[in-house]
């Protein structure tokens, strides 16, 4: 007898730490086509978890509660183990404070449901005059974390990496190392360097952010040194994982040559010149191009391998390769 697919089935995630304003609002616009609603209260002061379950008539909320508090991306974490956990198809991380659109979800899940993504995010820099309506510290601190970004997680072609407005097939999130995962706001950027690695197709979907009353947690000035570092920290382990590690390519050695001419050129002409400064003479010529031209050859290889790995984001899916079972960890 022929056997039959089962249906896909969309459940959403909503973390719960001082949304109590706006989080009822949020669900009552969540549309027919989501099964179930993880709203996770990570040790809410609020008490947002017990607020909504006394209070939200919808009978597709689950309320989890940590005994402690894990940051966003423990929330989502959390909410993705239930979900996989459950049986559910795709599962939506959307925000309980009234910034993210429900009405939008559909546009979100239609191309993991298609086949053409395995983990969808939203993206405000789509309409140009929309981005007006963004405060300008936002602006540019997003601009900087996105370029950083596209370096540490290797999706050059997405955009607004600290955008939570998400949706990932569950068997691609029940193979994600949740334990090494960043749980505080460091989470969604985390989560492409994972991906990444991986080798999941992520797709930006257009969106409009809406600015009203609430106070963002997540402040660019305070936040930039931190995510620095772990951009520079992601960067070097992909770089090792996808080119060193797992595949070698012509591009991982125009990388290393690369660099080693380039460190060559740099210490060379370095050393040539504090002599010459010491010794109070002028430079040779051939130093000076015994010096340069590893400079020029080296950047050139490293150029290519720029170009490589421009042209090697994830194209191919990697949801219908992987077993629909939730791995415990």
């Amino acid at each position: 007898m022929p056997t039959h697919a089962a249906p896909d089935r969309i459940a959403v995630i909503i973390p719960s730490y001082k949304v109590r304003r706006h989080i009822l609002a949020v669900i009552d616009a969540i549309g027919p086509e989501v099964e179930r609603v993880y709203v996770v209260d990570d040790q809410c002061p609020d008490e947002s978890g017990r607020y909504v379950a006394e209070n939200c008539r919808d009978p597709r909320v689950v309320v989890l509660r940590h005994e402690a508090n894990q940051g966003v991306g423990g929330a989502v974490m959390t909410g993705y183990a239930a979900a996989a956990a459950d049986g559910f198809t795709i599962a939506v991380k959307i925000d309980g404070d009234g910034q993210m659109d429900p009405r939008l979800l559909p546009i979100f899940v239609q191309p993991i449901l298609e086949g053409r993504a395995d983990y969808t995010k939203g993206n405000r820099f789509y309409d140009l005059s929309q981005i007006q309506r963004m405060p300008k510290i936002r602006l540019i601190g997003n601009a900087g974390l996105s370029f950083l970004s596209k370096l540490s997680t290797g999706y050059w072609n997405t955009f607004d990496p600290t955008n939570g407005y998400t949706a990932i097939h569950t068997r691609v999130a029940a193979h994600l190392p949740f334990d090494r995962i960043s749980r505080r706001y460091f989470f969604e950027t985390d989560m492409l360097f994972r991906l990444n690695i991986a080798r999941a197709t992520v797709l930006d979907i257009p969106m409009d952010a809406v600015y009203a009353d609430e106070e963002s947690n997540l402040h660019i000035r305070k936040i930039f040194g931190e995510f620095l570092g772990k951009h520079i920290r992601n960067f070097f382990k992909r770089i090792f994982y996808n080119y060193f590690l797992r595949d070698m390519s012509a591009a991982s050695l125009e990388l290393a040559f690369g660099s080693l001419l380039i460190a060559f050129g740099l210490i060379y002409g370095c050393w040539q010149w504090f002599s010459s400064m010491q010794l109070g003479v002028t430079t040779p010529a051939g130093s000076v191009m015994l010096a340069a031209l590893p400079l020029i050859v080296g950047l050139q290889f490293v150029l290519a391998f720029v170009s490589f790995d421009v042209a090697n984001v994830p194209a191919r899916t990697i949801a219908p390769l992987l077993p629909d079972t939730f791995r415990n960890r």
